[in-house]
């Protein structure tokens, strides 16, 4: 079906992108330090933890509902990012370091949790021919091959292997993204030049299609009583309160107890606006929930997206607000 060549193929080339950004953060970016990433790992944590506490909670004694825990635990980093862009140079650097490592942490787990949870059956010869093009494209980086379009035939054969294999094809993306070479002979970055070139197309053409393919919501008959499902309770107490008061707590524990302090010119406001921020689930949320109850009767997937849907606007509504208050009325000369 047209649905499945969208999620399992076109979201393995977003998690190819995601996969080259997490390399190139790990080996020169923000998570080269490891002074950098406690604050926003330490947030991570409790932005995983709690929001995943509470869906469970409120679904407690129902095993299909219970499939859907991880929905409120992602993060969709694109509308993150933008809804901080929207207040430009007014906001800390410090701030946008924060929330763009706590949301690679957030994505390094959907695909932990991906991995996991959500995959099928295992087919073992599949699996064996998916390991064998691993092997091949990490001896063709130690070897020093350069040349992307190598790499990327053979992210094709790993991506049929893998989804043939019972774990999910997304997975794929991110396996081959982590072989493609940082540096060439000469100094430049070949990982660089493919992360700019996919950055276009996957934010104006795959995205948008994925959100067309997957946010439908059937607005007939829908009544109140949508509203207070505990899938669509779950999911949007989860990505609304459970985002911000895991993120805010974890950290705020971290620096009662010394081990971590607040990044120079953050207060405690624009930390939980993005938190709050932290709460827009859409994308991956979607991504998830469309894994969780895809084998089932369907019977979640009005009350899963419409979760997501109002738990995300909410998050947004409420960052907005707080980082309009709290943030300085002009750009700092810093």
């Amino acid at each position: 079906p047209l649905l499945l060549w969208v999620n399992d193929g076109l979201m393995a080339i977003f998690f190819f992108m995601v996969g080259l950004e997490i390399k190139r953060e790990v080996m020169e970016g923000e998570l080269s330090s490891f002074s950098q990433v406690v604050l926003p790992g330490v947030g991570a944590l409790g932005g995983m933890v709690i929001p995943a506490a509470i869906y469970i909670w409120m679904n407690r004694g129902n095993p299909v509902a219970l499939d859907g825990w991880a929905i409120p635990v992602a993060t969709d980093i694109a509308f993150a990012l933008a809804l901080l862009r929207v207040f430009g140079s007014r906001v800390p650097p410090a701030l946008k370091v924060f929330l763009l490592t706590l949301a690679i942490f957030d994505d390094l787990a959907a695909i932990i949790i991906i991995a996991l949870f959500y995959s099928g059956d295992l087919s073992l010869n599949a699996l064996f021919l998916g390991v064998v093009a691993l092997l091949i494209a990490i001896i063709m980086n130690r070897s020093g091959v350069t040349r992307t379009s190598s790499y990327i035939l053979l992210g094709v054969v790993l991506w049929i292997a893998v989804l043939k294999s019972g774990v999910h094809a997304t997975l794929a993306g991110i396996l081959i993204a982590f072989c493609i070479p940082m540096r060439d002979r000469q100094g430049n970055s070949p990982l660089r030049e493919l992360e700019h070139d996919l950055h276009a197309p996957v934010a104006f053409v795959i995205l948008p299609v994925f959100a067309f393919a997957n946010a439908g919501l059937s607005l007939t008959g829908m009544s109140v009583e949508y509203l207070t499902h505990p899938v669509t309770l779950g999911v949007i107490s989860g990505l609304f309160l459970g985002k911000p008061l895991g993120i805010l707590v974890f950290v705020g524990l971290a620096v009662v107890l010394g081990f971590v302090q607040l990044p120079r010119n953050v207060n405690w406001t624009q930390l939980l606006g993005a938190a709050c921020a932290c709460g827009i689930g859409f994308t991956m949320s979607l991504f998830i929930a469309g894994l969780a109850f895809e084998h089932g009767s369907g019977d979640y997937f009005s009350g899963d997206r419409l979760g997501i849907l109002v738990g995300s606007a909410l998050s947004a509504l409420v960052a907005f607000a707080l980082l309009q208050l709290s943030l300085p009325k002009s750009a700092r000369n810093d």
